[in-house]
């Protein structure tokens, strides 16, 4: 028995030993050191909240009512709609004069009321675009007054090349290019190009400047260079500045534009040439026709073929309202048949090529709205079509070896332009 009381005891001794031992060890065992520390970093993400703004207006201080202007509906109309008061209306309209005419809200336009959250709702501010490009505010809360503000603009420049299909509208308009490039391409090609009669086998490369608004094209200032292939023959145009003002020229530093435009009005179709003998269709009888009429519609401008001094500005019972501009020693031109002249234009007063001298109407002996132009060359009246119009100014010898340097970067960039294919060229404008 004591044996076992013994073997016991000694048990109990071992294991205290043991358990002492273990503690000692856990409290005095360090980690061997690597050197080698590997750092958890924890990226601190702070989300800022932007709040939706327009025109100027935080959405989340304001209730937002967007609407149209309704046919006939003035400022003081859609101010009555919000109980604005007849005074506080007036002051507005007052206040806006020098910055905004309020007679000319237009119908179809957007317009945008800011009014307070609370319960009494209270108009802070209108804005009003009048077009893409630009927005009126009137402001009527702690004081009235009226601002108008640009919209930002962003300028890109854009290459195509296509093939006509039915139409250079409609080509154009395939490939998600603004129409707004037609008159660019009709106006820079007036002298080279009969675009009544491009065809299918008609092929064209061009790079142009688009001004986009909140991603929407409002403008094309301008038509960077081109090449248009047309009845067999091959058509450059490079845009440059030799110091007297931007211009188009050819490959060879030739200006494409003439000393007068090829017509005076953008037209639809020719009615009658310029003929010895005629049957007259208001007084029923032959008689010579020493005009050329271009039928457009009634209010379409009419502009001056070329720079010169108007000499007559009046009314004709046969010729109607009417305008005559001598252009040199040699050239001179008039313009029957007006609805009315232009604001300005009397005896005396210089003008530029392409300026609005009237508008298209129906006036003196006419049976529909059209403007019969006049040509006379040494003081005899001549069919314009039959004259060899001088061009204008080409490149000057100091400027041509610019100009060429010029020409070569811009004529290598419509090299590289692809058919079927859209894409940007990056510095390809000229400055």
């Amino acid at each position: 028995m004591k044996k076992y009381v013994l073997a016991g005891t000694i048990l109990v001794i071992i294991s205290c030993l043991f358990f002492l031992a273990y503690k000692h060890q856990q409290a005095t065992y360090q980690p061997e050191y690597t050197g080698e520390t590997e750092l958890v970093t924890v990226d601190t993400v702070t989300t800022v909240y932007e709040p939706e703004r327009l025109y100027g207006f935080n959405l989340d201080s304001f209730n937002v009512y967007e609407d149209i202007v309704k046919r006939n509906q003035t400022l003081s109309d859609i101010l009555k709609t919000y109980n604005i008061d007849p005074t506080k209306i007036y002051e507005v309209a007052t206040s806006s004069r020098k910055v905004f005419d309020v007679r000319k809200i237009g119908y179809r336009k957007n317009y945008t009321v800011f009014t307070t959250k609370d319960s009494a709702a209270k108009v802070v501010a209108m804005a009003y675009e009048p077009d893409k490009t630009e927005y009126v505010v009137f402001h009527m809360s702690d004081s009235v007054y009226t601002e108008r503000v640009q919209k930002e603009k962003a300028l890109q420049v854009r290459a195509i090349a296509a093939k006509i299909e039915s139409s250079l509208y409609e080509t154009l308009i395939n490939a998600n290019v603004s129409p707004m490039l037609v008159s660019k391409l009709v106006d820079m090609y007036a002298w080279q190009i009969d675009f009544f009669h491009i065809d299918a086998n008609d092929y064209f490369k061009v790079i142009f400047e688009e001004e986009l608004i909140e991603g929407e094209v409002v403008n094309i200032p301008r038509v960077v260079g081109a090449y248009f292939y047309h009845a067999g023959r091959d058509f450059y145009s490079v845009y440059y500045n030799q110091g007297d003002g931007l211009d188009y020229f050819d490959e060879e530093g030739n200006s494409l534009r003439k000393a007068f435009l090829k017509a005076p009005v953008n037209f639809s179709r020719i009615s009658s040439r310029y003929s010895g003998r005629r049957f007259h269709p208001v007084l029923k009888r032959y008689r010579s026709h020493l005009g050329t009429d271009y039928v457009a519609a009634k209010g379409t401008p009419i502009y001056t073929v070329g720079d010169g001094v108007v000499t007559e500005a009046t009314y004709h019972s046969g010729n109607g309202n009417y305008v005559k501009i001598r252009h040199n020693a040699t050239y001179t031109t008039q313009y029957l048949h007006m609805s009315k002249i232009a604001s300005g234009m009397r005896p005396g007063k210089a003008v530029k090529q392409g300026e609005v001298i009237g508008y298209v109407g129906s006036t003196g002996l006419a049976t529909g709205p059209h403007v019969c132009f006049r040509f006379w060359r040494n003081g005899v009246q001549v069919d314009p079509f039959s004259v060899e119009i001088p061009p204008s100014q080409p490149i000057a010898e100091a400027h041509k070896e610019a100009y060429f340097k010029e020409r070569d970067k811009i004529l290598s960039a419509i090299d590289t332009i692809s058919f079927l294919t859209e894409k940007p060229v990056l510095n390809a404008s000229v400055d």
